[in-house]
């Protein structure tokens, strides 16, 4: 007797012999939730373009994208910061007013319990021996970036530090390269994370690293076949699994179904499409964007504790902002009272990792040399 049909048989009688209630909830256990979900419609009738969602996990959610207290703007006038403060770089042009406010408001988006000595010294706050402070630099750029030059993403919402913080040190979701479990290589390697049911993809047993290929690297992701024999187009079955992953990811990143952005009768086909899909075709360039200017060149200044299995900087990706959540904090825009002091353009990036040189103090200067005679 053959192995499948000899489990088929073996599994018959498994389910026979299970009173019918259990039976029951064993087929449907996972079709179950409470409070039971609910269905959005967003596309015509017939082509079943809903969005199911739990009413329970909405409610988490809503408390989750709480927005915090927000100082009132500061008047553009008086001395700039750039001239007021020691080493103040990225945000030199602003008064001393927003300059100011835009601290305070840091530390409650960051690091509420802690304050400003999570980035400064409080001693020397010109000092830049955190690695923080660095960081948080780099991370002010890349926000003055985010809004300046990727609108065809964030439109004029746009986003604050505390858009992927939260009131947290470290955002909630980051993500580092994943070598995943050991396998065989060369003909051998074949799973690629089959039987290994990650968390990052839905708990699917796909790729176990799909972010690495598509949101730090520039894989294509795209697998329709354009040719009806095996060229160099990629287009397998074991391509598919990995851009599968990558969409798993994206889809419990926001908190939505696949045809939020595609008509599944025709995942290809544009022209079937939300405009979501557009939003998103340009928010995953976005996010190669971070990683890659802003993100990876910080390795050198990370701790080891900060980092990743191989060394790696912590990346972002769809739920760093999203944080399951179709549109990040339901669309509400903290930019607009922020827009003088994150809404860019940002400043060139390579000086702002050369090291800081205090001035050298008068008082502690060698005597000049005596002229010879």
């Amino acid at each position: 007797m053959s192995g499948p049909i000899k489990s088929g048989i073996v599994y018959g009688i498994v389910l026979v012999a299970l009173p019918a209630g259990l039976m029951f909830g064993v087929i449907n256990l996972n079709r179950m939730q409470h409070p039971p979900v609910v269905g959005v419609q967003r596309g015509y009738r017939g082509t079943g373009l809903d969005q199911l969602y739990n009413p329970g996990s909405l409610a988490e959610l809503a408390v989750q994208a709480k927005i915090p207290f927000i100082l009132p703007p500061a008047s553009a006038d008086g001395d700039k910061a750039g001239d007021s403060y020691e080493n103040v770089r990225v945000l030199k042009n602003l008064s001393v007013g927003q300059f100011t406010r835009l601290m305070a408001s840091m530390a409650t988006w960051v690091a509420p319990d802690v304050g400003c000595a999570y980035c400064h010294n409080v001693e020397n706050m010109a000092d830049d021996s955190n690695y923080t402070k660095v960081v948080a630099r780099r991370m002010l750029q890349m926000t003055m970036n985010i809004n300046a030059n990727w609108k065809s993403h964030v439109k004029n919402t746009g986003v604050t530090c505390y858009t992927c913080h939260g009131g947290n040190p470290v955002p909630k979701y980051i993500w580092y390269n994943n070598p995943g479990p050991k396998e065989a290589v060369g003909f051998a390697e074949t799973r690629q994370g089959l039987g290994h049911p990650n968390p990052m993809a839905g708990m699917s047993s796909l790729a176990w690293d799909p972010l690495t290929p598509f949101l730090e690297q520039s894989n294509n992701i795209r697998v329709q076949s354009t040719t009806a024999l095996p060229t160099d187009n990629m287009s397998s079955m074991k391509q598919a699994e990995w851009t599968y992953a990558l969409m798993m990811t994206i889809s419990k990143s926001l908190g939505v179904n696949c045809d939020y952005c595609h008509n599944t009768r025709a995942l290809r086909d544009w022209s079937q499409s939300t405009p979501a899909r557009v939003t998103a075709w340009y928010g995953i360039r976005m996010v190669r964007d971070l990683n890659n200017n802003y993100l990876d060149p910080l390795q050198g200044v990370f701790p080891a504790a900060r980092k990743g299995a191989l060394g790696d900087s912590p990346k972002v990706y769809c739920a760093t902002c999203h944080q399951g959540i179709y549109k990040p904090l339901y669309g509400v825009s903290m930019l607009t009272t922020f827009k003088t002091e994150l809404g860019g353009p940002p400043l060139t990036l390579a000086p702002l990792m050369a090291p800081y040189v205090p001035a050298p103090d008068p008082s502690t200067a060698a005597p000049p040399a005596e002229p010879k005679k």
